[in-house]
């Protein structure tokens, strides 16, 4: 390449990494990007060079660090502002990690499986009942993981409307939207943990508050910041895996056959979902030290993206990387991350998929489109990958 991709761009199918990428998947593993601001950083784009790097140390989260590369001006403008385990290093990372890894155990989430169903099942009766057609994001997509994620955590789920709306403008609004939003999630939760102080119940929240704040092992602000990213990160990645599931497997009508004769095929389906979509397109990280890695060198200070739906179409680990095949096998893909930042919710979010896909094309047969799948609107790059709304009908 002789001048540097721009970064991000937006798809032109929601399934398939934007065409203008096309030159970072054959310039594998590392390139150089341009971002909204012109700054020039690297881009991994090759599987084993991503695993490489999000395990090495010599890569910083630290957002607030003057050379973290921010890839939109809406993050750029929180840059100031402390991000609870996505934005530490360790030891810090790990203390606050330490303290919600028994909430989302395979065991945990096990448990945790009647309940989900039962909201997919609630959900679907709803849909049923008021008969085709249907929006498929707010009807369905939305609410499962946002019950899910309210009733682990203690939040009050009749309050959705209004975090939905702060999370949709903290990660797809104007900057002055995401300084805003982030203030009133901010303020909900603040005052939500305060109740709980005098009054707790039994979710995840009001453990910390009961174990962690009363003890002062963290602080009322350190509490709000986890409740802040446990909450957005819980409900929108699964909602918008869930939507942007749903139209994919409409669109590929031999896939989705298959998987209605097989059903137990779905968590292979999941996982090599999760690889085939990458929602979330662009890990960040900023270089602490000089780090060699394929033949190159990234220097201090230097900016690094993992390009997740380039990585996850890398040929050398995915043969024949942009079609959908249950029988591959896709566990290795870096859609939840790699290393020590790789999502802690990740039994959760796949749970939540196999459950909520296995009921929806159970219970109705004859889902399909209610529009044509070129005129369903869609997310931009510079955000979590999905649908913005699914019209279908059975």
């Amino acid at each position: 390449m002789t001048e540097p991709v721009a970064f991000p761009q937006d798809r032109t199918c929601p399934y398939h990494p934007p065409t203008g990428y096309d030159a970072l998947r054959t310039a594998r593993p590392l390139s150089r990007i341009s971002l909204f601001d012109g700054r020039g950083v690297w881009v991994v784009t090759g599987h084993a060079a991503a695993r490489a790097l999000l395990s090495d140390p010599r890569l910083s989260s630290d957002r607030t660090s003057p050379a973290f590369p921010m890839i939109t001006e809406r993050f750029a403008a929180v840059r100031d502002r402390r991000v609870a385990l996505l934005g530490l290093d360790d030891p810090a990372h790990h203390t606050q990690r330490r303290m919600l890894v028994p909430s989302f155990t395979l065991k945990r989430t096990a448990a945790l499986r009647p309940r989900i169903q039962e909201t997919v099942d609630r959900l679907l009766d709803a849909m049923e009942k008021q008969g085709p057609p249907a929006e498929l994001v707010s009807a369905f997509a939305l609410p499962v993981p946002s019950m899910v994620i309210c009733n682990l955590l203690g939040v009050p789920y009749a309050d959705h409307d209004f975090f939905e709306e702060q999370s949709r403008r903290l990660l797809r609004g104007a900057a002055a939207d995401t300084q805003d939003a982030r203030d009133r999630l901010h303020g909900y939760l603040g005052s939500l943990i305060d109740r709980k102080r005098k009054d707790p119940g039994d979710g995840l929240l009001d453990e910390l508050v009961q174990e962690q704040l009363r003890e002062g092992t963290v602080d009322r602000r350190e509490v709000i910041d986890l409740a802040l990213i446990l909450l957005v990160a819980g409900h929108e990645t699964t909602a918008n895996m869930i939507s942007l599931g749903t139209f994919t497997l409409l669109t590929h009508p031999e896939q989705l056959a298959e998987l209605r004769a097989e059903p137990t095929l779905m968590p292979a389906a999941v996982e090599e979902l999760l690889r085939f979509l990458s929602i979330a397109d662009g890990l960040l990280r900023v270089a602490t030290e000089d780090i060699e890695v394929a033949g190159t060198t990234i220097r201090a200070g230097e900016g690094v993206v993992f390009s997740t739906s380039v990585i996850n179409r890398d040929a050398d680990t995915f043969p024949e990387p942009d079609a959908l095949d249950w029988r591959r096998s896709a566990r290795h893909h870096v859609a939840f991350g790699f290393g020590i930042h790789q999502c802690l919710g990740q039994n959760l979010a796949r749970a939540e998929m196999e459950i909520a896909l296995l009921a929806l094309f159970d219970r109705l047969p004859g889902l399909r489109l209610a529009a044509r799948a070129e005129d369903i609107p869609f997310k931009a790059g510079d955000t979590i990958q999905g649908m913005l709304e699914l019209p279908v009908t059975w």
